[in-house]
């Protein structure tokens, strides 16, 4: 079975994390790479402070993961992200010849100095074509950096995994199963909950309570080896009908 790495995500700027925008790009990425069997492990959040987008980047860096990272590659002021991956990678900004030259290929489009400086990547990376306006992003690795827009990160993002990780797409088989419990607490079926959790490692089981004007439910989920799921799910409802409460099934 194909290795699959782990799909990271990092999120710049401040006005995600000062509330002026709210962030979309969480939910398509996950989106994304669920419509190629794949998921995403974590995303991090990182406000518009170069120092520590460096001390992310530097951990980042040090993985085997594949990361992509939305936001700060334009040429304003608050624009770190370029310059804030070449610090973690030890190595220089230089004026990237596709990325010029992509500029260049667009009609009516002066090539200021400030303009210019946005085809300067760390030494060492590829570009990203950009579909919108022919302005790349960059990628070092397994990391890809992309515009903070999602008109143009979106596309670009689908091209960066359908280029370059084809291969991983929809190699693992992938089952969930869901129920929903109805007047029950967490704590009464914290037991039951560690003894599938135990008994199938194959699989993952996430509790979603809620608290609903017409009383409380748990939303209880088991997703992963197909051939274990159902039969997880199934020791579930025993230990759940044994306790004594109301379920439904998803």
């Amino acid at each position: 079975m194909t290795h699959i790495p782990t799909f990271g995500a990092l999120i710049i700027g401040d006005e995600i994390l000062s509330g002026k925008r709210q962030d979309k790009h969480l939910s398509k990425v996950i989106e994304t790479l669920a419509a190629r069997g794949l998921s995403l492990s974590y995303a991090n959040y990182i406000g518009d402070e170069p120092d520590r987008i460096v001390a992310a980047l530097k951990q980042s860096f040090a993985t085997d993961h594949i990361v992509f990272s939305f936001g700060g590659i334009g040429a304003t002021p608050d624009d770190y992200t370029r310059q804030c991956a070449a610090a973690a990678l030890g190595v220089a900004l230089h004026q990237h010849p596709e990325a010029v030259a992509a500029m260049q290929a667009k009609a009516n489009f002066e090539l200021t100095p400030n303009r210019l400086r946005m085809a300067e990547f760390p030494v060492g990376s590829t570009i990203i074509p950009n579909p919108y306006n022919q302005i790349a992003a960059f990628s070092v690795g397994d990391h890809h950096f992309l515009p903070g827009f999602p008109e143009m990160a979106w596309p670009m993002m689908q091209w960066v995994l359908d280029s370059k990780y084809s291969q991983l797409f929809n190699q693992v088989p992938f089952a969930e199963e869901i129920m929903v419990i109805h007047e029950a607490g967490e704590s009464n079926l914290i037991d039951a909950m560690n003894r599938i959790v135990e008994q199938f490692p194959t699989t993952k089981l996430s509790s979603l309570p809620q608290h609903l004007p017409n009383g409380r439910i748990i939303e209880l989920s088991i997703r992963g080896d197909p051939a274990a799921v159902p039969v997880a799910m199934q020791q579930m409802k025993d230990e759940v009908h044994h306790l004594g409460f109301r379920f439904d099934v998803k």
